[in-house]
């Protein structure tokens, strides 16, 4: 048994790649992997499985119980930079959903976002037509708009960062980020 508790653990871990990104100006790799499945499992109510194929945890509660969830993490260090991409999608395991969860400059999470595996069919099946889709890959951008928020620190989420969704006119006004939130 530790006699760290992993709250504290992660605490430390945020701060250390803060200051190993600071210092070298490359991401620690795999912290944010670790960090973000410890803040779903913590503000969402999940179960974070070991070993399993396919799939990082369990939802324990209201919609989710019994769901098998992937987690994904995003580190968002430039909120300029368009075409940030998450990781490979695991297409061919068993789980229900995927939900992102998008990390400031000091690994703090400011969003989480969720696409069932129906809503992520299309993209899914377009996968025999992209190389880069047939690796899993995807844009953040993309998976907002095939999934939906479910989770964000207050203040934190501006619509029109990493929308793929063009600003329109109507009558005169310009609505911008149409149909990136559900």
């Amino acid at each position: 048994m530790s006699v760290y508790s992993v709250d504290k653990l992660i605490c430390e871990a945020r701060r250390l790649a803060a200051a190993y990104r600071d210092t070298t100006g490359r991401p620690l790799a795999g912290v944010s992997g670790e960090i973000s499945r410890y803040d779903a499992a913590r503000l969402l109510d999940l179960d974070l499985c070991t070993g399993e194929s396919g799939f990082d945890a369990i939802g324990r509660s209201g919609e989710r119980v019994g769901r098998r969830i992937q987690i994904k993490a995003r580190a968002i260090f430039d909120t300029g930079k368009s075409g940030q991409r998450i990781g490979q999608l695991k297409v061919d395991q068993t789980w229900d959903s995927i939900m992102l969860v998008l990390l400031d400059e000091r690994f703090e999470a400011f969003a989480i976002y969720e696409a069932t595996r129906d809503a992520l069919a299309g993209e899914l099946d377009r996968a025999v037509d992209s190389r880069r889709a047939k690796r899993g890959v995807m844009s953040v951008g993309r998976f907002k708009a095939l999934g939906q928020l479910v989770w964000a620190r207050e203040g934190a989420v501006d619509d029109g960062v990493w929308s793929n969704q063009a600003a329109i006119a109507v009558d005169g006004a310009t609505i911008a980020g149409i149909g990136s939130e559900r």
